[in-house]
């Protein structure tokens, strides 16, 4: 159910405090979107998130040449990170907002395993077999009918081994994307995560046997 202020127009702080809470958006972001809203909290997340898309896309060419290479070993040291992530200035990579959103980052690739950053860096050949196997999945429907299913179990494997596309694991009803386009809302510079190595202790290197 949503939250609405009781009152008109009139917008409480402690609306505005769970609405900045839950998007890392300003507090006179906040505060106009509740007003636009009417006090629906659940609707003011979407008008913040709309703008924020479209202020991610305003910054999305940019060039990010500044930046931190986040690191994290898991409890037990078996499980390590490195990603760089960019940003324009370096007054933005000391910026402990963005030093947080890198440490979110690191957590979420050891927990949740991706590959690949985004969709683009997905090999076509791997593409081209997932298409193969849901093809199979899908023999004997109308045509109309086969594509949206392919469409839809490509998006799922795009939703596994990508990182933008992965369920926050912190809060599923969030993306890395999304968590990507509210820190460039909010800290106003072009953000880019350019590459990750992530290390398990005990896996099998590319282009190495598996020890028998």
């Amino acid at each position: 159910m949503s939250t609405t202020t009781p009152v008109g127009d009139v917008v409480s702080p402690e609306l505005v405090k769970q609405l900045r809470d839950k998007t890392s958006a300003g507090m006179m972001d906040c505060k106009k979107a509740l007003v636009e809203a009417k006090g629906d909290l659940a609707a003011a997340e979407t008008i913040l998130r709309k703008k924020g898309a479209a202020s991610a896309s305003k910054k999305a060419g940019r060039e990010a040449k500044e930046g931190v290479i986040g690191s994290y070993i898991h409890v037990g040291d078996k499980v390590g990170v490195l990603v760089e992530i960019n940003c324009e200035t370096d007054f933005v990579a000391r910026n402990e907002s963005f030093r947080s959103f890198v440490k979110d980052v690191t957590l979420q690739i050891a927990a949740a395993m991706p590959l690949y950053v985004k969709r683009d860096e997905v090999p076509e050949s791997l593409i081209a077999t997932e298409r193969e196997v849901a093809s199979v999945q899908t023999k004997g429907k109308p045509e109309a009918v086969v594509e949206k299913i392919l469409a839809g179990k490509l998006d799922k494997y795009f939703s596994t081994v990508c990182l933008l596309e992965q369920v926050f694991v912190k809060d599923d009803k969030k993306t890395i994307n999304d968590l990507l386009t509210a820190k460039i809302s909010e800290l106003g510079e072009n953000i880019v995560i350019r590459r990750f190595t992530r290390f398990q202790v005990g896996e099998t290197l590319a282009g190495q046997a598996p020890s028998l």
